[in-house]
């Protein structure tokens, strides 16, 4: 987006006057709004909605994290969980500890998301095999693994769309 584009913005200033917001404002203000949108109950059935959020949420940084997002069996959202924090190129993923949250929330299936800090949403063997994993490991005790989708920037590959899940 230009930066012409984000000069239409307003914002309050300290004094009640009206000035110019920043890219970052403005950027801050949308995480916000996705973040209102996706309270406990919001139904996660929109693809668009859930890449919306999840590229606003984890796009810009600059380290890989493993989250999770808890839904009940509409759909709907329990719980937004940032349960991973790894480095530049990885973070460890542990089934057990999934599985656990889930229960515990009492889940009926889940998305899974991590960005890439690479800028390339290409999912990497690790991504491939740490589904297959969390698929085995959550069918166990019947939660479905709906999908697991890689950030990259704005982009957002979704492994169910692309058939590996």
């Amino acid at each position: 987006m230009s930066q012409e584009k984000f000069a239409r913005f307003l914002v309050r200033s300290d004094g009640n006057e009206l000035r110019e917001a920043s890219s970052n404002e403005i950027v801050a203000a949308a995480r916000d709004i996705m973040s209102r949108k996706f309270r406990r109950g919001a139904s996660m059935t929109s693809p668009k909605l859930v890449k919306d959020f999840l590229s606003l949420k984890l796009g810009s940084l600059e380290h890989e994290t493993f989250c999770v997002m808890l839904l009940d069996k509409r759909h709907r959202l329990i719980e937004y969980v940032e349960l991973f924090r790894g480095t530049i190129d990885g973070a460890s993923v542990h089934p057990r500890e999934v599985v656990k949250l889930a229960l515990a929330k009492n889940a009926a299936a889940v998305l899974c998301a991590h960005p890439h800090p690479s800028g390339v949403a290409e999912p990497s063997q690790a991504d491939e095999r740490i589904t297959q994993r969390l698929r085995d490991a959550l069918a166990l005790v019947d939660i479905r693994v709906l999908d697991h989708l890689i950030i990259a920037g704005d982009e957002v590959l979704s492994m169910a769309e692309k058939g590996m899940i």
